[in-house]
């Protein structure tokens, strides 16, 4: 079962004094990109720690390129990738000082795939990390998390607080990294419009539970937007209805498409509008 999936979190759960993660359920295919969306505190940190390893699960079971991920050695963690909300390189470190500490870690370390990054990014190779902008620092990340054999790209925010055109380029660079169908990505972002553009499935966590994990498409067929009137929506079976937003010309309600008459009007459901709905706009 493990040989399809890089990645496998199976009836996980972690307690905290005020948070808990609760039987977390998550499967990513080799060759695809998975967004990890929800909520800040819904347990997306929590989970990628989990992955990682750098804290313990209570109960269940994660499988990382076929290993269970407290059993995986340094062979293992060759095939992985990691790039955080910040880039951890000490600050008075230049580009050589980065490559060298790189190559001393990981014995497959391409060094001409990092330069060739280096040079695609324009990345300043005559500067220390601490006059780096935050877009290049995190191009930096990117380009050290892939310049060795990696097959399991984790990604914690990465993204967020870059300009369009960075954010851009760094989507552009996970589409490629997947065109090899022995890798993949997993992706947390609050920005889902980038989400939407690159993944292959959603995985969505509220409160420590997972509420949706499927491919994007499908979640996104599912799912549809009816604006209507008070009087119009009590025509809407209840169980068809994931969430309400009434304003003050009518009303505005995510709904399963399947569960509602072939006749009324949907407008298409983007991702946060399905992530609102179903953490915010609760049927009343």
């Amino acid at each position: 079962m493990f040989d399809d999936n890089i990645l496998e979190i199976n009836h996980v759960s972690k307690q905290y004094p005020n948070f808990n993660l609760q039987d977390v359920n998550i499967a990513l295919p080799r060759g695809a990109i998975m967004g990890f969306i929800g909520e800040n505190g819904a347990g997306k940190s929590t989970t990628i720690k989990l992955i990682m390893d750098l804290i313990r699960k209570d109960s269940g079971e994660i499988r990382v390129l076929g290993c269970d991920n407290t059993k995986m050695d340094k062979n293992i963690r060759e095939h992985i990738g990691v790039v955080l909300d910040e880039c951890h390189f000490p600050e008075e470190m230049n580009l050589k000082n980065v490559a060298s500490v790189m190559k001393s870690f990981y014995k497959t370390w391409n060094a001409r795939r990092f330069e060739e990054f280096v040079a695609e990014y324009k990345i300043p190779k005559d500067r220390k990390v601490k006059a780096f902008s935050r877009g290049m620092r995190m191009k930096l990340s990117m380009a050290v998390a892939m310049a060795h054999d990696t097959q399991l790209l984790i990604l914690d925010e990465a993204t967020s607080g870059l300009d369009p055109i960075v954010r851009e380029e760094m989507l552009d660079l996970l589409m490629d990294f997947i065109q090899n169908e022995n890798c993949s990505v997993f992706i947390s972002s609050h920005i889902l419009s980038d989400l939407e553009k690159i993944c292959d499935y959603i995985t969505f966590i509220h409160e420590g539970h997972i509420l949706l994990s499927e491919s994007k498409d499908e979640l996104l067929e599912r799912h549809g937007i009816y604006k209507c009137s008070e009087k119009d929506l009590r025509d809407i079976r209840r169980d068809a209805l994931i969430g309400v937003h009434r304003y003050a010309y009518g009303v505005e309600a995510l709904v399963l498409k399947d569960q509602v008459p072939a006749n009324i009007h949907l407008e298409p459901a983007n991702l946060e509008q399905i992530m609102l709905y179903y953490t915010k706009e609760a049927v009343r």
